[in-house]
C-alpha cells in the first residue's frame, strides 16, 4: 500500500478492525492522535484541522473499545501492552517515524509507546496525564488519590454503565463537574452512550490490574512537550512537577488556562504549541 497515494479509513490487528479519520495533505507530517474517556476521535477534529492547514496529515484512531470492531470482551483485552501494541501495529503500516499525540487515556497509551518503541516516534506531545511513574508517586505525597477516586469506581462490573444509561443526569452531572461543555455531554450520550461504546471505554479501568508495570521507572529519550491546565480536576499539580524527572530528552511543560478538555476546548492553542515545539527541537 502506497499510503501517499490513498487515505487509511481502518486498519486490522489480532482479529480487530480499528477506525481511523485520516485528514491532511497525503505527504504531509504523519502525525497520530490518540484520544481520551470519554471521547472519540472526533475530539481532534479541531486540533487535526489546524495541524493539516499548516502541513501535517493526521491520524486520529478510534482506539480498542471505541472502534465498533475492537471490542473485546475479557478485561484482560485492555492490559496496557493490549492497547500499545495496537498503536505500534498502526506504526508499523505508516512505516516512517511519526509525531504522536496523546490525550488523557491517550497520553498514557502515548507515553508507552514511546517507552517501548522510541525509533518510530520522533516527537511525543501529552497532554493532561503525565508519566506514569509521575502519576503514581504524587498519590503518595499529594491529594491525587482523592481525585482519581472514579478509577477505582469505573472498575466495578455494571454499576458504571447503570449510572450512565440509567441515570443519565448523575453521570452528566459528574462529567459537566470536570468542565465539560454542553456540546461535549451531548457528544458522549450520542457517540459513547447511544453507539454502544461505554463498556468498551469502561473496560480501560477494568483492565488496570492486568497491567505491567515493570517500565514504571523508565524514562522517556524523544523530545516531549507536555500540556496540562490548571483547572484539571483529574490530574493534579504535584504529578506536573515530577514529569520531569522521567525525561531523557529535550522536555517542554506549559501549563494552560483551561481544563482537563484541551483538545476541544483549546484546539487552536494546542496545535499552535504543538507546531512551534515540533520546529524547536527539530532545529
Amino acid at each position: 500500500m502506497n499510503l501517499k497515494q490513498q487515505r487509511i479509513d481502518q486498519f486490522q490487528r489480532d482479529g480487530l478492525t480499528f477506525d481511523v479519520i485520516d485528514s491532511g495533505p497525503l505527504d504531509g507530517k504523519p502525525t497520530v492522535l490518540l484520544h481520551g474517556f470519554p471521547e472519540t476521535a472526533q475530539s481532534w477534529t479541531d486540533t487535526a484541522t489546524y495541524l493539516n492547514a499548516h502541513g501535517f496529515r493526521t491520524y486520529a484512531i478510534n482506539q480498542r473499545g471505541y472502534s465498533l470492531g475492537a471490542q473485546p470482551k475479557s478485561r484482560s483485552a485492555y492490559r496496557s501492552a493490549k492497547l500499545v501494541a495496537d498503536v505500534h501495529a498502526f506504526l508499523n503500516m505508516i512505516n516512517e517515524p511519526v509525531y504522536l499525540v496523546g490525550h488523557d487515556w491517550g497520553a498514557v497509551v502515548a507515553w508507552d509507546v514511546a517507552l517501548s518503541h522510541p525509533n518510530q516516534i520522533q516527537h511525543l506531545t501529552a497532554i493532561s496525564v503525565p508519566h506514569k511513574a509521575a502519576f503514581l508517586k504524587s498519590m503518595l505525597s499529594s491529594n491525587q488519590l482523592f481525585k482519581s477516586y472514579y478509577m477505582g469506581l469505573f472498575q466495578l462490573p455494571k454499576i458504571p454503565e447503570l449510572l450512565f444509561e440509567k441515570f443519565p443526569h448523575i453521570g452528566r452531572s459528574l462529567l459537566k463537574s470536570t468542565g465539560m461543555t454542553e456540546h461535549q455531554l451531548n457528544d458522549f450520550q450520542k457517540d459513547i452512550v447511544g453507539a454502544k461504546r461505554l463498556t468498551g471505554a469502561l473496560n480501560w479501568y477494568r483492565g488496570i490490574p492486568f497491567s505491567s508495570n515493570r517500565s514504571l521507572k523508565q524514562k522517556v529519550t524523544v523530545p516531549t512537550l507536555f500540556i496540562w491546565g490548571k483547572y484539571d480536576s483529574a490530574v493534579g499539580q504535584k504529578s506536573v512537577e515530577l514529569n520531569k524527572d522521567y525525561m531523557d530528552a529535550p522536555y517542554t511543560e506549559i501549563i494552560l488556562d483551561a481544563t482537563h478538555w484541551i483538545p476541544t476546548q483549546n484546539a487552536k492553542q494546542l496545535s499552535e504549541l504543538i507546531i512551534e515545539n515540533i520546529t524547536k527541537t527539530q532545529n
